[in-house]
């Protein structure tokens, strides 16, 4: 398992773009989800636990996945016997999980998936009844938001394509809305949430 985040762990929650971004997030899955202390989520591409740790309060439980052995070290710098986030260092697009949850989130992971297909019909069986999934990433950019691409699968994404992806995929109420806008010097991005339920 190829870790493209090895050398940026530890900086990773450095300044305030990744934090606050994080935190605009969770503010969004909340407006858009009902949260109850009895739900067990997964976080894929937990990374550090920036958004994992907003919302692990409002629910019973955060598995975190992530393909980066150092970013899942981080996190466990962060757990405390009040606030822990379990974690798992996998690839549940290679190696799925048995596991259901009532919900899955996810911060600007889904540009490091290459198989979108394969992901959502993948993720489809570890979602509940009536549960739901909450991704946040880039709308459509060109290609200039990260200084190196590499393990970058896509350039942000297209709205309509992205819900024909998950509507293929099994799920319902689909909903897609611009959240948050990055402002870099070269221009700014645009970061929607994915919001759909599985019936």
């Amino acid at each position: 398992m190829q870790d493209n985040f090895k050398d940026k762990a530890a900086s990773w929650d450095k300044g305030s773009t990744r934090v606050n971004g994080a935190k605009t997030i969770a503010d969004a899955i909340q407006k858009n989800i009902k949260l109850d202390s009895s739900m067990e989520i997964m976080d894929f591409g937990v990374g550090t636990g920036l958004l994992g740790f907003e919302i692990l309060p409002h629910v019973s439980s955060v598995l975190g996945i992530d393909t980066s052995a150092k970013m899942i070290e981080q996190l466990h710098q962060k757990n405390t016997p009040e606030c822990f986030i379990e974690s798992m260092n996998t690839d549940i697009i290679k190696n799925p999980l048995e596991k259901t949850f009532n919900g899955l989130i996810s911060s600007m992971t889904l540009h490091h998936v290459e198989d979108l297909e394969l992901f959502f019909t993948t993720i489809y069986k570890n979602i509940k009844e009536n549960g739901f999934i909450a991704l946040a990433d880039l709308e459509r950019e060109d290609g200039t938001f990260h200084s190196d691409n590499t393990g970058v699968f896509h350039f942000g994404f297209d709205a309509d394509i992205l819900y024909k992806t998950v509507m293929d995929a099994g799920f319902t109420d689909i909903k897609i809305e611009n959240i948050n806008t990055i402002k870099k010097p070269q221009r700014d991005f645009g970061v929607f949430l994915l919001t759909a339920r599985k019936d």
